[in-house]
């Protein structure tokens, strides 16, 4: 059974990236850690912003990187040694392009799919058997647009749409955290009832 111990938040440090697409994986962990009032504190072994929490009795440490987004790595592998965490023991919290935005997808392994901060955390930590939430931020529609389009805030609508798929996501945290894989990706990966559709 595989218990998450650690969850990582990517996205660029710095007021002026706060609320880009890029900073998706932050705005997940600062909204699970305003939920256990955990309050983050600047780690320089760790490279980042560090807290922990606890849910459904299980410890649980959430981290920031303060390293932009294609040195993440840093910060992870430091954080998993020192706290000798396994990679099937951590979840990386991360935008995609590849969802529209409100579309949100689990899984565990595969590549970097073009994006900086997997390419990194793939080197730093040898091994692709990491949990990845994939937040979806939708495409620009041109491939050479992709870099301004990550580093500019979404739209009022797309945002509340990530903001709804966000809350999805912590709501199977409580399985995920106790080995519950196979029942967090059923109850993630199910549409909505109520003749609700959803475009992932």
């Amino acid at each position: 059974m595989t218990v998450v111990r650690l969850i990582v938040g990517l996205g660029n440090p710095g007021a002026e990236y706060q609320d880009t697409r890029h900073n998706a994986g932050f705005w997940f962990v600062d909204r699970l850690a305003q939920i256990a009032s955990a309050t983050f504190r600047h780690e320089s072994r760790f490279h980042g912003e560090v807290t922990r929490v606890v849910l459904q009795g299980q410890d649980l440490w959430l981290l920031k990187p303060s390293t932009y987004m294609n040195d993440s790595g840093r910060a992870v592998a430091a954080m998993a040694h020192f706290y000798r965490v396994v990679p099937e023991q951590i979840l990386v919290v991360h935008d995609e392009l590849d969802l529209p935005p409100g579309g949100i997808k689990l899984k565990k392994g595969g590549g970097a799919a073009g994006h900086n901060g997997l390419k990194d955390l793939l080197l730093a930590l040898d091994s692709p058997d990491f949990w990845r939430l994939r937040v979806g931020i939708g495409h620009p529609g041109q491939r050479h647009e992709v870099v301004d389009y990550v580093l500019h805030r979404p739209a009022k609508a797309e945002q509340e749409a990530i903001d709804a798929a966000l809350t999805r996501a912590l709501n199977i945290l409580p399985q995920l955290v106790q080995g519950q894989t196979e029942a967090a990706l059923m109850t993630l990966h199910t549409p909505p009832k109520a003749g609700v559709t959803t475009k992932d």
